[in-house]
């Protein structure tokens, strides 16, 4: 499957933004979703999960309780949403999915996923 992130931008902090990430390829739906973001010189940390279902979710201790994990599999779209953003959201996010994924299976780790997107740049202005 090929993912396209897409929805960064600018922002300041307190606000909003929606981030998408359109599958192609293959249908979304048989796959794991996994949203990860990688600040300047930071390293790559886990943002949400989502599992093939759609019915669970989970989230990186950071964001929990101000971002939100979805997806439309009619769309083939997975969606990040994230609310109150604060400077140090700012990072490149990237979604992935992950093949035989378990229907309410979540999977934390980068390594289980074999697809990424291209990463979307979101900056937060103090």
């Amino acid at each position: 499957v090929q993912l396209q992130a897409s929805g960064g931008g600018l922002v300041q902090a307190g606000g909003s933004l929606r981030l998408s990430c359109a599958a192609s390829g293959r249908a979304l739906k048989n796959y794991g979703v996994g949203w990860f973001r990688q600040g300047a010189g930071k390293e790559r940390e886990l943002v949400g999960v989502i599992s093939r279902s759609g019915g669970s979710t989970d989230y990186g201790d950071p964001v929990k309780g101000r971002f939100t994990i979805s997806r439309d599999n009619a769309k083939n779209t997975a969606y990040l949403q994230m609310n109150s953003l604060k400077p140090e959201d700012t990072a490149v996010y990237y979604c992935a999915a992950k093949s035989n994924a378990i229907s309410s299976g979540l999977y934390y780790y980068a390594a289980h996923y074999e697809s990424w997107g291209q990463g979307t740049q979101v900056t937060v202005s103090s």
